[in-house]
């Protein structure tokens, strides 16, 4: 007499494909993951660099010419984490200053962003930021 058993659950192939089927979606998503970390990196530069250039803008307006260094400006200011200030200085005529910030942990694309206002800057790139690999 044959008796009607059904066994319950997932065969190995079965196991095996979904396995499979993870592990692609895992090797995809890894370098997408990747590259939004960066992105949030360079977000905490221009952040940092726009932090700057109100302090130096405040100073101005008390003093009524740029200072010549962030230590001037009367602040203490501590950029995010992982990034550097490479140049935060005004001119000698007091009327411009330049802002450099490297954040050397980014992997890909662009690590430093620099804004240049008044002094130099062209009309074009006054108080514009922009970003480059170095």
């Amino acid at each position: 007499m044959l008796s009607n058993t059904k066994r319950k659950g997932f065969t190995l192939i079965e196991l095996l494909i979904v396995v499979v089927i993870i592990g692609i979606l895992a090797a995809i998503a890894i370098p997408k993951f990747a590259a939004t970390k960066d992105k949030a990196k360079l977000a905490s530069i221009k952040t940092d660099v726009r932090n700057l250039m109100s302090m130096m803008e405040g100073a101005s307006a008390n003093d009524g010419m740029y200072p010549e260094s962030l230590g001037e400006a009367g602040t203490d200011y501590s950029v995010s984490a992982g990034n550097t200030v490479t140049t935060a200085a005004g001119n000698e005529e007091g009327n411009g200053y330049t802002i450099t910030i490297t954040n050397t942990s980014i992997t890909d694309g662009e690590n430093t962003c620099t804004v240049s206002v008044g002094g130099d800057a062209t009309a074009a790139t006054d108080g514009v930021i922009t970003c480059s690999e170095e």
